[in-house]
């Protein structure tokens, strides 16, 4: 009969209405307003081991926290056995907003206990921002690595297997320095050798002064030539292509030189002329966007 009731066979249960999705607004420039935003697009984007000491606000513990590029099974935040926070910038879930997404591992990595790791669910809901968790007053100094042993304890890092796996990991990853007295400068070596420099200077600026240096000619340092730039978190990251051969060590001189010419490029605020225009479209054209 049309009324007879439905019964649901033993066992079943009742589903639960799913989850509405959360929508985190897009931040173009995420960490907008932080002493240390260059080095953190450059942890986020475009090198493979880093990390950055930091401090969490009295409101959030006044705890120590290290910034880490990856960690180990790409986890979110991770507490090593002597009891150090290492929380994660790169990850394989992430929202629209990468400040947003940092802080909310931090807060996670804060209750685990030593041993444990906190694995990414999701996007996070909306709650505070990098520059809400993290004091200002707190950051060391960026610090790259060829081996992950910041993962581990110098204890464990000292054991055999473990000494195979960081030397295994050291030799799959590309080699990366910072130029030295060049902030924001990048040397690593792949088929070739290149610099990326992250420009700390609003987007729009640091092209047109790309394209002033390029219509004059004076593009060049050492014998590099410039072949082009990454958008990423809001920045620029111009790409020169070295010598071959070319160290780190070796750009110091040439870079400081050159760096005056790039910062007065970029701060000039008059119109571009006709050729500087055409300069700055084939710049553009040759962006590449990182995500």
């Amino acid at each position: 009969a049309a009324d007879r009731a439905v019964r649901r066979p033993a066992g079943a249960r009742t589903a639960t209405p799913a989850r509405p999705r959360t929508v985190i607004d897009f931040v173009e420039r995420p960490f907008e307003g932080m002493a240390v935003e260059r080095e953190l697009v450059a942890m986020r984007e475009i090198l493979p081991l880093a990390t950055l000491a930091a401090r969490t606000t009295a409101e959030h513990g006044g705890c120590d926290v290290v910034l880490t590029t990856i960690l180990p099974s790409m986890a979110g935040a991770l507490c090593r056995a002597d009891g150090v926070l290492l929380v994660a910038a790169q990850t394989v879930t992430n929202s629209g907003d990468a400040s947003l997404d940092i802080a909310a591992r931090i807060q996670a990595g804060l209750g685990l206990r030593p041993g444990e790791a906190f694995q990414v669910p999701g996007q996070p809901d909306p709650g505070p921002r990098l520059q809400d968790v993290l004091d200002p007053e707190g950051f060391g100094r960026l610090e790259l690595h060829e081996q992950p042993t910041f993962w581990m304890t110098e204890e464990e890092a000292s054991e055999p297997d473990n000494r195979q796996s960081l030397e295994s990991a050291r030799e799959r990853l590309v080699p990366m320095k910072e130029v030295p007295g060049v902030e924001g400068a990048f040397w690593c070596r792949m088929n070739r050798e290149f610099v990326r420099w992250v420009r700390p200077e609003p987007r729009d600026a640091v092209l047109d002064g790309l394209a002033r240096l390029r219509a004059s000619g004076d593009f060049s340092f050492d014998g590099s030539r410039f072949v082009g730039a990454f958008r990423a978190l809001g920045l620029t990251i111009p790409v020169w292509e070295l010598q071959r051969g070319a160290e780190a060590e070796e750009l110091a001189g040439p870079m400081a030189d050159f760096a005056p010419k790039l910062e007065a490029a970029i701060a000039s605020d008059g119109p571009l002329t006709a050729e500087e225009k055409r300069a700055r479209a084939g710049i553009v054209s040759r962006q590449v966007t990182l995500r």
